[in-house]
């Protein structure tokens, strides 16, 4: 039997956020090999300038991401859906090893096999240096977004 990612497409309103806040809340732990699983084994990416393909290269590229982007919050919101295909805006914010805090803003589509694996991510992302004192992301990283924390929108972003 093959691996299912619910909610499967063709997705609704309703499984379209759900699958967005799954997202978010994979990447927020910042754990390469679980954010992995919602992947296709073949997965194919462009995210900025690289092209990681399948799993492996994706846990490498995420391990390499969350070793310099420190204190990752992310917050991730559904822009479009349709069938099994997926468009979400983001933001995340984070800092490097000499304290410099940035925002960074993107888009992401995202398509779905038949069992809710994403197939295909393609991301567009810019950064925004910030100072610590205009970050917007505050919640214990160590567990997800609270439901009562503002969204991008509610933040004017």
């Amino acid at each position: 039997m093959s691996e299912q990612r619910p909610p499967l497409p063709p997705f609704t309103y309703e499984t379209a956020i759900q699958k967005v806040r799954a997202a978010e809340d994979g990447w927020n732990s910042c754990n390469p090999e679980r954010v992995s699983l919602a992947y296709t084994l073949d997965s194919r990416w462009r995210n900025r300038s690289e092209f990681p393909c399948g799993r492996a290269e994706i846990v490498q590229f995420l391990t390499r991401k969350w070793q310099k982007e420190l204190d990752y919050r992310l917050i991730k919101e559904l822009w479009a859906f349709g069938g099994n295909r997926i468009g979400v805006r983001f933001a995340y914010e984070w800092h490097n090893d000499k304290g410099e805090w940035f925002r960074s803003y993107g888009n992401e589509n995202w398509e779905f096999d038949e069992n809710g694996l994403m197939a295909v991510r393609h991301a567009s992302i810019n950064d925004l240096p910030i100072l610590e004192s205009e970050r917007k992301f505050h919640w214990d990283r160590s567990k997800p977004r609270p439901s009562d924390h503002p969204g991008l929108s509610d933040l004017g972003l």
